[in-house]
């Protein structure tokens, strides 16, 4: 290795390590040899063939000195032969040792990460979803991609290179001593002229690398976001095209400025370091073929040391960069242990029973909540703040009792915020209660197994949420044994299997990311469809027919009273014709239920939810020009208007 490759490779690593001066932290030190414990084995042989290879590289230099001392002194041939032969089996040997060191070394680094990233995937799978709404995805995927990377590098890079280039200086350290150890001293003084440029160009250029990775993370998020399909449509609704372009180009021509200062400087360093190499080279042969031709020194030592020379400056700059890589490591294995140190606030028990078999009941008593403050559950590092917001949450749900029978259906009605979703919520254990139970089949959810409440549990969500994947992968999520007949057979139920069949793969088409390829009521429809498939004993519906026409809402109506026949629901709707049949409905208002009772009950009490109702179906003036639905014939104008949607919904069925 020339010292100019060896000064580029240093520059470099000082250019990308993030150069905190921070103590090692004992902890720390030890939860890596945790994860590094079941890769000993594979470490102890890749130290063992990094001292073998820094051996074999200090012996070819001596061996070449001597083939030049046999050839000067008109040795025997045979002699030089068996020398280059030997230096020749070394080179074959260097090479399959390396073959096996870099395996191991791949090992060693894509084991370590498969370990991290598992580790972390699984525990932000474990997170509750108020970890998700508040941490940016982008800075959580950076976690398992570039700290992860980062961290391995201390096991595939660092460690070998520390054993190996400190056996490799000590010896060679020694064996230019043996030689001359007037050169070798003047041979190190040159040392701080090839390190000290590469410190502090390196530091120079890592500024500017940092704020290149700080503009390319900025434009990847812009493009993220805008690339996505929500927001390419609002930005072509707004149209601002002509603004977003010039402000990434801002960005974009900043990383070019960089990009450009940064080749420059590297393209001056390499070739000031050339200048520094050419220089030792020549002190090396002059000074060494002085003492040669005064009989001082052998012609072959001469070759050695300059050989020797390089073996020499490859590992002193690679040692004092050591630190710099070490530090760069720990960094990123702080920055992946943070993620695993934050505590999901919803655990299994060890004890978790499963759902009593048999229809399940629902039943909320005396339930208050309040959403958790941002340090319970996030990081200001994930959310890109300076610091999290410690405020503890204001208490949203204020002492919610009700009971839905096994069989029963139960209705979730109020204004926007009142905090219907927020009780759908609790039942799934997306969120723990602070104060009050939860309890299905009799049992508090936080006492029964996840796996048991996901065969128990299903739910048809507000966004009808799909990933980027077949039709078949999207519905398979709920039943992953299910055969294509049974799919066939929801698609059906769901209204659209005639739309599935006009696709150009049928189940196996992409619906694209969210699901965007299909129209909201479809998408809606793909989420009950998912539900129906799961078959499951307790179903929440949060405004499960939002996004459907009066004709589709009809269909799907009648295929969700297919598949709630002696199932318990939860349904949330702010479309009241939707709950009309169900058993129980709860009118909740600024976290507390206001009413309870059945439709025609409510009506009949004319109070809250009868003002609902009024607002969605009263008429908007009499013929004779006086207003509509006054106080003293509001149940008369609800009557009206009831007859009225009946009607209209018969023509629908006839159509």
């Amino acid at each position: 290795m020339s010292m100019e490759t060896t000064a580029w490779t240093q520059l470099h690593s000082v250019m990308n390590a993030q150069q905190e001066r921070r103590p090692f932290a004992r902890a720390t030190l030890r939860r890596i040899a945790g994860f590094a414990r079941p890769h000993r084995r594979r470490m102890a042989q890749f130290v063992v063939l990094s001292v073998v290879t820094a051996l074999l590289a200090v012996a070819t230099p001596v061996l070449a000195g001597r083939v030049v001392d046999a050839i000067v002194s008109g040795g025997d041939e045979s002699t030089v032969v068996r020398l280059a032969l030997l230096i020749a089996l070394i080179a074959f040997a260097e090479a399959a040792i390396g073959l096996v060191g870099r395996w191991l070394s791949a090992n060693l680094g894509e084991g370590l990460i498969l370990d991290l990233r598992t580790a972390v995937f699984d525990h932000v799978q474990r997170m509750p979803v108020a970890f998700f709404t508040r941490t940016r995805t982008g800075a959580l995927v950076s976690r398992l991609n570039n700290d992860v990377i980062g961290a391995q590098r201390a096991f595939s890079n660092t460690l070998s290179g520390v054993v190996s280039n400190l056996v490799t200086l000590l010896l060679t350290l020694a064996v230019m001593l043996t030689l001359s150890w007037q050169i070798t001293l003047l041979a190190l003084v040159l040392l701080p002229v090839f390190v000290v440029p590469a410190r502090r160009m390196g530091s120079r250029m890592a500024k500017l690398q940092r704020e290149a990775a700080d503009l390319n993370a900025s434009m990847g998020t812009r493009m993220t976001e805008r690339f996505s399909a929500p927001g390419a449509t609002l930005i072509k609704l707004f149209g601002r095209p002509g603004q977003e372009s010039a402000e990434f180009a801002v960005r974009a021509r900043r990383v070019r400025d960089i990009g450009v200062r940064t080749a420059m400087a590297q393209t001056a360093f390499i070739t000031a370091l050339t200048l520094v190499s050419a220089l030792a080279l020549a002190l090396v042969y002059g000074l060494g073929g002085w003492y040669a031709l005064r009989g001082s020194l052998e012609p072959g030592a001469v070759v050695s040391l300059a050989l020797l020379l390089t073996r020499l400056y490859a590992p002193l700059t690679s040692l004092a960069g050591a630190r710099v890589e070490v530090m760069s490591a720990l960094v990123s294995f702080e920055r992946v242990f943070e993620v695993l140190d934050l505590k999901p606030l919803i655990d299994e028990k060890p004890d978790a029973r499963a759902v009593p078999e048999g229809p399940a009941s629902v039943e909320f008593t005396d339930v208050r909540f309040a959403y958790p403050s941002a340090d319970k559950v996030s990081l200001a590092s994930l959310e890109e703040v300076a610091a999290l917001d410690t405020r503890g949450g204001a208490e949203v749900l204020h002492g919610i009792s009700f009971r839905a029978e096994p069989g029963q259906t139960v209705a979730l009605v109020g204004s926007s915020g009142a905090g219907k979703s927020t009780v759908a919520s609790l039942l799934p254990r997306l969120y723990d209660t602070d104060e009050g139970s939860v309890r299905i089949g009799g049992v508090d959810v936080r006492d029964l197994s996840a796996e048991s409440m996901r065969a128990t549990l299903g739910m048809v969500t507000q966004d009808g949420h799909l990933f980027h994947d077949s039709v078949r992968a999207n519905l398979l999520l709920a039943r992953p044994d299910a055969d294509e007949e049974e799919l066939w057979d929801v698609l059906r139920r769901a209204r659209l299997d005639d739309l599935v069949h006009s696709l150009p793969d049928g189940l196996d088409t992409v619906v694209g990311e969210r699901g965007y390829r299909l129209s909201g009521g479809e998408r809606q429809r793909m989420t009950i469809a998912r539900l129906l498939l799961a078959r499951q004993r307790v179903v929440v519906l949060d405004e499960a027919t939002a996004h459907l026409d009066n004709t589709s809402e009809a269909a799907v109506q009648e295929a969700l009273a297919e598949a709630l026949q002696g199932r318990t629901a939860l349904v949330i709707a702010h479309r009241l014709s939707t709950v009309r049949a169900a058993d129980q409905i709860l009118v909740v208002e600024a976290g507390r239920i206001v009413e309870r009772g059945t439709h025609d009950q409510l009506l009949t009490a004319n109070g809250r939810y009868a003002e609902l109702y009024r607002t969605q179906f009263e008429k908007p003036a009499r013929s004779d020009g006086t207003e509509a639905g006054t106080a003293e014939d509001g149940v008369t104008e609800i009557a009206v208007a009831e007859e009225a949607e009946k009607a209209e919904k018969a023509e629908e069925a006839v159509a």
